[in-house]
């Protein structure tokens, strides 16, 4: 896998021969926020060597380099997830590639449902923290001592200071912004009324199944992190209302304007 990560980097770096400031990752439904970057170099993943392969609707299969409110960003248009069946190291590959091409910032967007009252579908959740139910954890096994230590600390999971900027954003701009815990589970199903009943007694506003390993991959490189997501659906142990991926995707695009503003103030004003 090791060496398969440094080709993979090495491949890209001899395409952008610059360094990003910005990883940032397109979740269920966020493919519009790629329109708002001036392309410099787009791939298609089945172009990148040893590069997987997304499988999802609402998940595109490019990696976008470009400009994004002046900063260089690497964007991924479609991410990778441990209920399509790939295995986690897979999941997580593209973040170890983004280590070694000097990446230090990421951005993760997501499609959730919420378990907070006082959320509503369409709305835009800030992650400040986040609870890891995914089975198999990215880090299990032999440490990669070049990325990273043996144990590492999470105690600031989403850097405090882009959360402040987004919050900032949005207050600005007069969008409604929650923030919140995130809690992966494994998928695909969505969640039964008495599982987000759970999701919400330990400690949860939102659920879905993505953004927590590469998170955990992130800070085990050194990389501050940012993650956002969009409100879907809502649950609880009262509320039995279905929910489809159509509705997820619907969601989704009512709320991009949102997302996508919050996301260009992040990126604009974030200086490492």
């Amino acid at each position: 896998m090791l060496e398969k990560i440094k080709e993979t980097a090495q491949f890209i770096k001899n395409i952008i021969h610059e360094t990003p400031d910005f990883a940032i990752v397109l979740g269920s439904g966020l493919g519009k926020l790629k329109d708002e970057v001036e392309p410099i170099h787009v791939l298609d993943y089945s172009e990148i060597p040893n590069f997987p392969q997304t499988t999802v609707v609402g998940h595109g299969g490019k990696l976008i380099f470009g400009l994004l409110e002046g900063k260089k960003v690497l964007m991924m248009s479609g991410r990778f997830h441990y209920y399509e069946g790939h295995d986690i190291q897979t999941v997580v590959f593209p973040f170890r590639v983004f280590h070694l091409l000097g990446i230090k910032n990421l951005i993760l967007s997501n499609a959730s449902g919420g378990v907070n009252p006082d959320f509503n579908v369409a709305d835009v959740m800030i992650i400040n923290d986040h609870i890891n139910m995914i089975p198999e954890h990215p880090l299990r096994g032999k440490n990669l001592e070049e990325f990273g230590p043996r144990f590492v600390d999470m105690s600031e999971p989403y850097n405090r200071q882009m959360i402040k900027i987004a919050r900032n954003t949005a207050e600005n701009l007069g969008i409604t912004a929650h923030e919140g815990c995130y809690v992966a589970l494994q998928g695909p199903t969505f969640e039964t009324p008495a599982e987000y009943g759970m999701i919400r007694a330990i400690g949860g506003d939102a659920v879905g199944m993505s953004t927590v390993p590469e998170v955990i991959v992130a800070k085990h490189q050194g990389m501050e992190c940012f993650g956002i997501s969009i409100i879907t659906d809502v649950g609880g142990p009262d509320i039995a209302f279905t929910v489809s991926h159509e509705e997820v995707l619907a969601a989704a695009d009512k709320a991009m304007p949102n997302v996508i503003k919050i996301v260009k103030g992040v990126v604009k004003n974030y200086n490492s």
